[in-house]
């Protein structure tokens, strides 16, 4: 089948039948991108019976490929791809974009691989040039440069970074075209399932207060004192990857560039240096308060206030000085 110029697909991620929110996202980086190569938007999700799928033409798909069954009620790469790259071979869209996320950075290669086509990972902007043609953007070296990309395989691929742009606008007035798709297969041979087991880990990337810790704790146990300073203002723990690599803390808590990006309205960055690939994920914060006792450490170059001393010490001053019992009005520090 012919490539169907200009039409832009998003592939829709969801968990347990809840939509994750970056499929918002890129419908709204979607619309923009339609508008300037007069195209369509167009989104293929797979979930579980009674995904609310209306949402997504609500957010501005024109059309919602639907493929409905429950073995898609949670992420299986495998499933996923098979099923993915058949139908991708039946619509042929221009435009494919993936979220991301823990699982959209995991099948986007295997859909890319399967389609022989090129793929840009982490993509932070996405334009389209004077000929009309895609230009993916993503940070390279360690954030010092951007690279702008332009993919001559089709279709063009792209993962976007999750929390990069704003949701689309809901509007239930819009017109709801969805077609239902069967899956091609439902079973997958290589792996069972015996049990669900949540981590209860919450998402860092949708809190106001992230105290995040670093190198500088010396074990897993010391953790404790920056969960009681997240306790203390009612926020979370994070992590860089440094303690997810020494078996310190779950992948899930980690943020950086191979992690989860946050925009909090308070950052504790404690024991952490600030290597490129820590800032990639925290930058953005609203207020940074560092705490390491390297005053050179890069960190203090973008922290708004920053304490040079031992974590150990200034830590526990600190949940003291900003806790639920004192004067701190969640404003000023």
């Amino acid at each position: 089948m012919a490539m169907r110029k200009h039409t832009i697909l998003v592939l829709g991620e969801q968990n347990y039948g809840v939509i994750h929110p970056v499929t918002y996202e890129l419908l709204q980086k979607a619309q923009e991108l339609a508008k300037e190569m007069k195209g369509s938007v167009e989104c293929l999700i797979l979930g579980p019976p009674n995904l609310a799928v209306e949402e997504i033409a609500y957010h501005g798909a024109d059309l919602v490929y639907y493929m409905e069954h429950e073995c898609f009620q949670q992420a299986d790469e495998f499933l996923y791809k098979q099923n993915i790259e058949v139908v991708l071979k039946r619509l042929s869209p221009e435009v494919v974009l993936i979220g991301a996320t823990a699982f959209g950075r995991s099948l986007a290669p295997r859909i890319a691989g399967a389609m022989n086509t090129g793929l840009t990972a982490d993509c932070t902007e996405l334009k389209v040039d004077a000929n009309g043609q895609l230009i993916q953007i993503r940070p390279a070296f360690s954030d010092n440069i951007l690279a702008y990309i332009r993919t001559s395989t089709r279709p063009q691929m792209a993962t976007i970074r999750y929390k990069e742009f704003n949701e689309s606008i809901r509007d239930s007035s819009l017109p709801v075209n969805i077609t239902k798709i069967k899956p091609d297969i439902t079973v997958n041979p290589n792996t069972e399932v015996l049990s669900h087991e949540p981590i209860g880990a919450v998402d860092i990337t949708k809190v106001d207060v992230i105290v995040a810790a670093g190198r500088g704790f010396r074990k897993k146990e010391d953790l404790a004192m920056a969960q009681n300073l997240a306790d203390s203002l009612g926020g979370v723990v994070a992590v860089s990857r440094a303690l997810v690599d020494a078996g310190m803390a779950q992948s899930q808590i980690q943020v950086g560039y191979s992690g989860h990006r946050v925009k909090p309205k308070i950052y504790f960055a404690c024991g952490i240096s600030g290597a490129p690939q820590h800032l990639a994920g925290m930058k953005e914060s609203d207020i940074i308060i560092a705490v390491n006792n390297d005053a050179s450490a890069p960190i203090f170059k973008v922290a708004d206030i920053g304490y040079v001393g031992d974590i150990y010490e200034i830590l526990p001053q600190l949940a003291k000085r900003y806790g639920k019992e004192s004067d701190y009005d969640g404003k000023r520090l």
